[in-house]
Order: structure tokens, then C-alpha cells, then sequence
């Protein structure tokens, strides 16, 4: 084998580099999102977080700032739970072209009661998933106008054991938070798999890939203070965890992968590749629920009627 056909094996230490590509990260000042920002950071890429809080997103840029030499990173306001700012968020990146977006943020609650957003959609299935959704409308013109853009769907582990109930996306009969909040990832995925099937059937260049971060716990992430800081006492107890869970910073990889490694293709599913649950990013079997035809049309259709937005009727 020649030397120019070689393509070293997938390093999450040392990842190639991206100068003058543009990507976008939505929920970019937290958790998982703020970890694939510094890392994308560290291409030489201009990195744009989308974020609902300005404060965070002053101390996420300067965290990142601080720790990759020469970063371009900046911040637009970001709220995924109200449709109708996010056609002047796209405008405020005022860039000509994107060449991805992670599609990260996300509200997770815990406890009842039911809670909705101002458009009146159940707040997480109306951020994580149906913001989203109505995001990539707006953001199509910039993907379409990069050479071969990517929209990466981070996913949930929670999404595995879960199944969408078409009857009640909003959980109006059935509303348990951590079930409704497994299902809004659900959809999230089964959209990202979706969209690629349109594009592709419509013959264009952007392609859609769908990511999961495996298990992920804050003690096992190191500290990125003021964004994250881990004491000591948690890092020890969480040490035994440490053998099938990972930290926030590994469970950016495989969202990192899926935007930079030219051999991930659209319509694939990546995620850690030990159980699913930790380690290096590898590609995995499309779990058979978020193939499905039966959920995925009608979820397209509801969302676009929910959203006013169809992220693919706009021309190539």
C-alpha cells in the first residue's frame, strides 16, 4: 500500500485539522456540548456556541480561549424553546456558509410537573427535539452552501429503551420526565436519520449523522472551571463507575468524529465503543426503532405542522 492512500487510524488525542470550516454547536457553553466545542476548537475551525444564557456563553468561550492557543470561538443567543427567534439567531452568525452543526442542547427535568414552552409544546420534546428540527430550516441555506456540510444529532442511551407514541408526542396522557425526556431524544435521533434518507433522496450535498455519548457522569469529567469543577471527594467515588462510564469530555468524541472524519457517511449511528458506554467513537448497527418508516414519516410530518418548518423543502 502506497504511503498517499494510507489514512492513520482515528486518534481523539490528535484530530485533523479544519481550518476555515465554520461549525456550530447549540447547548456549547455545558456538559457534553462545551467538550465538543473545546475539541473542535483545537482544529483550527471557527467554532460558534449556541446558547440561551449569555453569561455561560462569556465563560465557555473564555474557558476555551484559555486553553486552546489561537481558538475562534464566539457565542450567539440561542433559544431552542422559542421558534420564532431562531431565524434571527441564524442571522446573527453572520457567516456565508456552515459546514456543521451539533445539535446538542437540551433541557432534561427530573421531577413533575408537566412544563411547557412558550409555544406551547412540552418542554423538552418541544426543545431537544422540535428546536432542532425548526433550527436546521433556517440553518439549510448556509449547510447547502458548504462543499459537504453535516448535521450531527447527539442522541441519548436513554433513547434505546424508549418508543415514540405518535398519539401523544406531547405527553399530555402519559407524563413521566425521564421517560418523556428518553422520547424526545427518540425523536431527535429518528429525525437525524430521517433527514439524511430526504437529503440523499433529494440528491444533496448535506448529509445527516446520528450520535450518542454512551454513559456519561459529571464526576468522571475533569474540571473546566467556571463551566465545570470537579472536587476531589467525587472524583474518588466515582472511581469505581470509571470501569463501564466515562466523563462528558469522552462522550463529545464521537459527536467530534461524526463532523470531522471524512469516513463517517450520512445515515450512520455512532456512539463509545465499549458496550456503548465508554471509550474511542465507533460506528454501530442503526437500532431497529429508529429505522422505522412507520414512526419516522408521520414524527416528520407532525413536527413540520408543530414547527411551521420543514428542514427539507428548501432547494439544493
Amino acid at each position: 500500500m502506497s504511503s498517499a492512500s494510507f489514512t492513520p487510524p482515528w486518534n481523539v488525542q490528535r484530530l485533523p485539522r479544519a481550518d476555515g470550516r465554520v461549525f456550530l454547536v447549540t447547548g456549547g457553553n455545558a456538559g457534553i456540548g462545551y467538550f465538543v466545542a473545546e475539541q473542535l476548537s483545537g482544529t483550527g475551525a471557527t467554532v460558534v456556541l449556541g446558547c440561551r444564557n449569555p453569561a455561560r456563553a462569556e465563560a465557555a468561550t473564555a474557558s476555551i480561549r484559555a486553553r486552546v492557543a489561537g481558538a475562534r470561538v464566539r457565542a450567539v443567543r440561542l433559544d431552542l424553546a422559542d421558534l420564532s427567534s431562531l431565524e434571527t439567531a441564524v442571522e446573527s452568525m453572520d457567516v456565508d456558509r456552515l459546514d456543521a452543526v451539533v445539535h446538542n442542547a437540551g433541557v432534561a427535568l427530573d421531577d413533575p410537573p408537566r412544563r411547557e414552552t412558550g409555544d406551547g409544546h412540552e418542554l423538552m420534546f418541544g426543545t431537544n427535539h422540535l428546536g432542532h428540527f425548526a433550527l436546521t430550516r433556517w440553518l439549510m441555506p448556509l449547510l447547502s452552501a458548504a462543499p459537504a456540510a453535516r448535521v450531527v444529532t447527539m442522541g441519548s442511551f436513554a433513547a434505546k429503551s424508549e418508543r415514540i407514541e405518535l398519539n401523544d408526542l406531547q405527553s399530555r396522557t402519559d407524563y413521566r420526565p425521564k421517560r418523556t425526556y428518553g422520547r424526545s431524544k427518540l425523536a431527535q435521533m429518528c429525525f437525524g436519520i430521517e433527514l439524511d434518507r430526504r437529503l440523499r433522496a433529494a440528491g444533496r450535498t448535506v448529509t445527516s449523522v446520528v450520535v450518542h455519548p454512551g454513559g456519561v457522569l459529571d464526576s468522571l469529567t475533569p474540571s473546566r472551571p467556571p463551566v465545570h469543577t470537579r472536587t476531589t471527594g467525587a472524583r474518588l467515588s466515582a472511581a469505581p463507575a470509571a470501569l463501564l462510564l466515562q466523563g462528558k469530555h469522552a462522550g463529545a468524541w464521537p459527536a467530534v468524529r461524526a463532523v470531522l472524519d471524512p469516513a463517517v457517511a450520512g445515515g450512520q449511528l455512532w456512539g463509545p465503543r465499549v458496550f456503548g458506554l465508554s471509550g474511542e467513537p465507533r460506528q454501530e448497527p442503526i437500532w431497529s426503532h429508529l429505522a422505522d418508516a412507520s414512526v419516522a414519516a408521520p414524527l416528520w410530518e407532525a413536527s413540520r405542522d408543530l414547527t411551521g418548518a420543514d428542514p427539507g423543502a428548501l432547494p439544493g
